[in-house]
Order: structure tokens, then C-alpha cells, then sequence
């Protein structure tokens, strides 16, 4: 049960940062996407997977969690473009709120893959090479690794050359340092789920 969860968790927490990450906002003085708020906590979910289920389920959890997102940026594009009833009005808002900007619902696809990927790789060294102790440094060793390159592809991929290059950095900023807080606040999390009996392969 507690698997499935965490699962579940992990699809939601994707699906809403996805989502967040089409309006660009000022937090702090640092402009970034709204799926910074919620995004972090992925990578803490992912750890929570692997260390449950194993890798080879967060592997396929990672790809079917793009999956999603890309049908999900798919399905509000398509609703979007469907003619309004007139009888209800012109409904123009759900077009302009939820229809996908895709370069940036594919630059944040590809850098959740590309990061939490390597972030699935991290955890795996760490358990098998260094210890199994201390399952807090798991996640933070694993998110040090991931969060910089999610961040930096993410950013360059969606506003490179679109943006002046100081917007994309000070996005990048914003990016690696509530991601940052968001991991050092989310360790307490790897310890609400039991380890997986058996070895992970």
C-alpha cells in the first residue's frame, strides 16, 4: 500500500509542477516557474519509490510520468481548441490558461527524464557503494546531483534565446535554491517508508 502511495504522489506532484511551470512568476526577487514550488519534492518521492519498490520501478515510474505529462499537455491543447458551446459562452479562459506552451511542457519533460534519471543513478551508487546508513544523505547527496542539472536544462531548454539571458539565469537561481530549501526540508521524508526486503536490481 504504502508503494502505491508514494506512486501516486510522485504522478501528482509531476502533473501540477508541469502545469505550474507555464506562468513565469517574481518570488523573492528572483523571477522562476511556478512549478519550482512543487516540483522539488519529485526527486524526494523518487528516492521514496526506489527505496520501496526498487530501481527498476522508479526507472519505469520516470518514463511513465513523462508519458503522462506529454498526454496530459496534449489533451488541454486539444480542449483548447475545440469549439466553445454557445450556449455556455465563449469560454475563452481555459485555452489561455491550461493550452500548452510546448517548447516549454517539452523542455520541462525532458529535463525531469534527464534529472531524475541521473538522480535514480546517484541514490543507487550511494546505497550500493557507500552506505546504507543514514538514508537522509541519500536523498541529499542524490537531489545535490540532480537539482543543479534539471534546473539548468530545463531553464536553457525553455527560455534560451527567447529570454535575455539574465531572466534565464536568475530563473536558474531561483530554481536551484527553492529546490535546494525544498530538499534539505524534505529528508525527514525517506523515513516514513520501509526499505525494500529485497535487493533492488
Amino acid at each position: 500500500m504504502q508503494a502505491w502511495l508514494v506512486l501516486v504522489a510522485y504522478v501528482a506532484a509531476q502533473m501540477l509542477a508541469d502545469v505550474g511551470s507555464l506562468k513565469i512568476v517574481l518570488f523573492a526577487g528572483l523571477s522562476m516557474d511556478a512549478g519550482t514550488f512543487i516540483y522539488p519534492i519529485t526527486f524526494t518521492l523518487r528516492d521514496m519509490v526506489h527505496k520501496v519498490a526498487g530501481i527498476r520501478v522508479a526507472r519505469g515510474l520516470i518514463v511513465a510520468a513523462a508519458v503522462i505529462n506529454l498526454v496530459m499537455a496534449g489533451f488541454f491543447w486539444l480542449v483548447g481548441r475545440l469549439p466553445a458551446d454557445p450556449g455556455a459562452g465563449a469560454q475563452p479562459d481555459f485555452a489561455a490558461v491550461l493550452s500548452p506552451v510546448w517548447r516549454i511542457t517539452l523542455a520541462s519533460i525532458a529535463a525531469e527524464v534527464l534529472s531524475e534519471m541521473l538522480d535514480t543513478e546517484a541514490y543507487r551508487l550511494w546505497t550500493e557503494r557507500v552506505t546504507t546508513k543514514y538514508q537522509w544523505a541519500r536523498v541529499l547527496i542524490s537531489n545535490v546531483v540532480s537539482v543543479p542539472l534539471d534546473s539548468l536544462a530545463f531553464c536553457w531548454l525553455a527560455f534560451g534565446g527567447v529570454l535575455p539571458a539574465a531572466i534565464v539565469w536568475s530563473i536558474f537561481a531561483a530554481n536551484v535554491l527553492v529546490k535546494g530549501i525544498t530538499t534539505v526540508l524534505g529528508l525527514p521524508l525517506i523515513y516514513v517508508v520501509k526499505e525494500r526486503s529485497q535487493k533492488a536490481t
